[in-house]
């Protein structure tokens, strides 16, 4: 996505909250001037800020054909369903904002391009598809370069699905780059590559291929880098999304780790009981040992279904207990955690 400024609507028909409209939200939050709606039929009447608690009064209308009065040029796909699949309801929407001649943007796995009647149309209308999760070709496998890596690698996991991750690493680097380290985020799914615009769709490769892609992009943004995050996906301990996590994490070999977790849901995604913490933690390291020494140096809680209080109790209650710097950086800000960090580095 150039940086040049849009016009966006953003469609996600029933998925207009904190969990599911992840794309959508992020722009909202990161390009709130650029976003001119939110497309979702279940919630019309409502605003950004009344849903999710910030993005103004950025409204929520019923379909494609309303937003035409905002004028948008740029239609994008705010939430990715499972498997990726564009329904027979989003692709009438993308048919009109094509006609209507705007550039779409997805991160599905079914691709646009690959669409003979969008292609063609796009074509006739001279707008632009962008397929997020669409994987390097031909593939890259590992060479093993982090046995020789001289830039420490801070990789984000998680509890669950939807814990936080990308908001996380992008928050941090964005934090350590304001107090001068010259860190690099790698994006890893259509969120942080939509918003850093690089890095690679490690759920869209082949499963021999990710820890190549992972290392390659790694290996990329190293020239320079005081510290290199890495956007983390799914769940080691999600029966749906494990292998994609531990790809990521055999590619990224990192030096560090950072935990996120929300804990207000008892449940995962797939309505599995979540494993705590402290579980998920020794799990990632026991998984590391074979390699390296690795460790965590952070905990960021994602709090936004907790009243304030709940949720400074949750964040010292964590501290307490893992003796570990914990915050939620959005809502609280870096409190000891960004200094934790940099004391690793130094």
């Amino acid at each position: 996505m150039n940086q040049q400024n849009k016009k966006i609507a953003i469609l996600c028909h029933g998925a207009f909250n904190y969990i599911k409209n992840k794309t959508g939200n992020m722009l909202i939050r990161y390009r709130p001037d650029e976003v001119i709606a939110v497309i979702d039929r279940s919630k019309v009447g409502k605003t950004s800020d009344s849903e999710l608690g910030y993005g103004g009064d950025i409204p929520v209308i019923e379909n494609f054909n309303a937003s035409k009065q905002y004028q948008p040029d740029t239609l994008v796909i705010g939430n990715a369903s499972q498997g990726g699949f564009i329904s027979p309801e989003y692709r009438q929407e993308v048919i009109q904002a094509i006609e209507y001649g705007c550039d779409i943007i997805s991160g599905m796995h079914q691709f646009l391009n690959d669409d003979k009647q969008l292609f063609e149309l796009a074509e006739k209308h001279g707008v632009s598809l962008t397929d997020l999760r669409r994987p390097p070709k031909p593939p890259r496998f590992s060479k093993g370069t982090w046995q020789t890596r001289e830039i420490p690698v801070l990789l984000i996991v998680g509890t669950d699905c939807d814990t936080g991750k990308m908001t996380t690493g992008w928050e941090i680097t964005q934090r350590l780059k304001a107090q001068g380290c010259e860190a690099r985020f790698i994006g890893t799914g259509q969120t942080g590559i939509l918003l850093s615009g690089n890095g690679v769709p490690v759920d869209a490769v082949v499963a021999d291929f990710m820890a190549g892609e992972i290392e390659h992009e790694i290996d990329n943004a190293s020239d320079g880098a005081d510290i290199i995050i890495v956007e983390g996906q799914g769940s080691i301990t999600n029966q749906y999304y494990a292998g994609v996590t531990l790809g990521l994490m055999h590619g990224a070999m990192p030096d560090y780790m950072l935990m996120t977790h929300d804990p207000a849901r008892e449940e995962d995604v797939t309505d599995y009981p979540i494993s705590t913490v402290g579980e998920v933690m020794q799990l990632h390291l026991d998984l590391m040992k074979n390699f390296k020494k690795s460790k965590f140096i952070g905990i960021n809680l994602l709090t936004v279904a907790l009243s304030k209080t709940e949720a400074m109790a949750k964040i010292n209650e964590s501290e307490e207990k893992y003796n570990m710097a914990t915050t939620d950086l959005v809502r609280f800000g870096n409190l000891g955690l960004i200094d934790a960090i940099k004391r690793e580095l130094n």
